[in-house]
């Protein structure tokens, strides 16, 4: 099939249907690019559509809440944390860090704990309204094509935003304006090799991009970055890239992915997912995990609150 909207990584427009409903089991058709294997939408929303989502039901929608819980700004720390970990080394001392679609703006918070010049954007405004009242973090409501390209920052995180971009190489391309020379992009998002969730559940009307390793790697290259390092392994539910940038870097399409991700996909149906060697291990350590945030999630962001407020008053 052909859609209107050509391949955001390669500009072809000869697709496969791979889905015709979402998560919800509402009307969504999802493609496959023949030419290079990344997964969108067949009709991708207008930008004025996505800014009415965005800024109207999708926080209640996507997230099931308007104001974090305990346990979601538990989780973001946590993984703030982790991000940091994984970042800060390849940094020098005190860099500027943006972070794009900060949400609850916890990963923000925890590079400026660990002495880095951190900001964050996000173009929703009631995750960010508790950051800046409860954790007192350093994040406005923006949009990213807001941002003047004044090559200001030593890192730029897109962490789970990439997949809601409507092109996402025209936002990278606008990404490597806002960095220093040779500056880093480090993005995460759902990794559509692993599988991260059962057949029916995997497509959503907010995630209009899907990405394996290689459609990942490759859509940094379109925009003029180098894979640095990449984390996790291949059943890691989520992507996790660092990238820096490169004059040298060429976008190198690699023929064998549209079968291998079409193997993939084989992976969330009902039996394989179910029956995969991981599914057991990975469902005892959510529930082991959902059972200690619940023990332990509203001592542990009360406790924040209260570092934070002590942080801002010194």
């Amino acid at each position: 099939m052909e859609t209107s909207t050509p391949c955001d990584l390669c500009q072809q427009s000869s697709f496969e249907t791979i889905a015709d409903r979402d998560r919800d089991n509402r009307p969504l058709k999802t493609v496959i690019c023949r030419n290079c294997g990344l997964v969108q939408h067949a009709d991708v929303p207008s930008e004025d559509d996505l800014t009415k989502f965005y800024s109207g039901s999708y926080r209640k929608e996507y997230n099931g809440e308007k104001t974090p819980g305990p346990r979601r700004v538990m989780r973001a720390w946590h993984n703030g944390e982790r991000i940091c970990k994984q970042v800060s080394p390849a940094l020098p001392a005190g860099a500027t860090v943006l972070e794009v679609g900060a949400g609850i703006g916890c990963t923000v918070k925890v590079f400026e704990q660990a002495g880095f010049d951190s900001e964050g954007i996000d173009p929703g405004g009631e995750f960010l309204e508790y950051s800046r009242e409860r954790l007192h973090t350093n994040v406005t409501v923006c949009s990213l094509d807001d941002l003047p390209q004044d090559q200001d920052f030593d890192a730029v995180l897109l962490i789970h935003v990439i997949e809601h971009l409507r092109s996402p190489v025209t936002a990278l391309r606008h990404v490597a304006g806002l960095l220093k020379p040779n500056g880093l992009f480090y993005v995460e998002c759902p990794n559509l090799q692993a599988p991260f969730a059962s057949r029916s559940r995997l497509f959503h009307y907010a995630h209009i991009h899907n990405y394996v390793p290689a459609t990942l790697k490759q859509t940094g290259e379109a925009a003029g970055f180098e894979l640095q390092q990449r984390f996790g392994d291949d059943e890691d539910p989520n992507l996790q890239m660092l990238f820096h940038q490169s004059s040298n870097v060429k976008l190198q399409i690699d023929p064998g992915n549209v079968q291998r991700t079409l193997d993939d996909l084989h992976k969330a149906d009902f039996l394989p997912y179910h029956l995969r060697r991981r599914y057991l291990t990975d469902r005892t350590k959510k529930v082991a995990l959902y059972a200690r945030e619940h023990l332990n999630a509203k001592g542990f962001v009360a406790d924040l609150i209260e570092n934070c407020d002590q942080s801002r008053a010194a």
